[in-house]
């Protein structure tokens, strides 16, 4: 488990982010259409995992604005925005925002992603969301890059994220 605070108050997750050198767990996640996407459905492509726990926060909207830019520069990539977020939610964020870069996808079906990648958030006003962490993997999905963010109202390291992109 991973000890993480909101607003100082200390909570925890279920686990821990894949480390680097591992292969990243597939996933199971509803699109904007409501199709389910795994790994395989972004295959040949370096991956940016920009997990969340919801859109409609002002950190959060901000991190998918910030990679909305940087994924404009990058086609050999692929920035996946996740959060239990309703697929209907994440498409009025992009379309008001005018984010049309990265891909938004939710765990809200099986919620296993959440378990998979040790960032379910397990108490406090939270509880039940994702924590805010960023997984970079290679073409093969392997982790080359994670943070898990120490406090979730701050924002990643995204400039340590995409040097890892290349």
């Amino acid at each position: 488990m991973a000890t993480i605070t909101f607003k100082g108050t200390p909570t925890r997750t279920s686990g821990t982010l894949p480390a680097p050198g591992t292969e990243a767990p597939d996933f199971r996640l509803t699109d904007e259409k409501l199709q389910d996407k795994g790994l395989g459905d972004f295959a040949g492509k370096k991956k940016i995992l920009n997990i969340v726990p919801s859109l409609d926060t002002g950190v959060c909207a901000a991190s998918a604005r910030k990679f909305d830019k940087e994924m404009a520069k990058r086609p050999q990539a692929v920035c996946l925005t996740i959060s239990r977020d309703l697929p209907f939610a994440a498409t009025r964020f992009c379309k008001t925002e005018g984010v049309s870069n990265v891909v938004t996808l939710s765990d809200l079906r099986d919620r296993s992603f959440g378990r998979d990648y040790g960032c379910e958030i397990l108490e406090g006003p939270f509880a039940g969301l994702l924590s805010r962490a960023l997984v970079v993997l290679d073409e093969e999905n392997r982790v080359i890059h994670c943070e898990q963010v120490p406090e979730i109202s701050q924002e990643p390291d995204y400039a340590r994220a995409l040097r890892a992109l290349g």
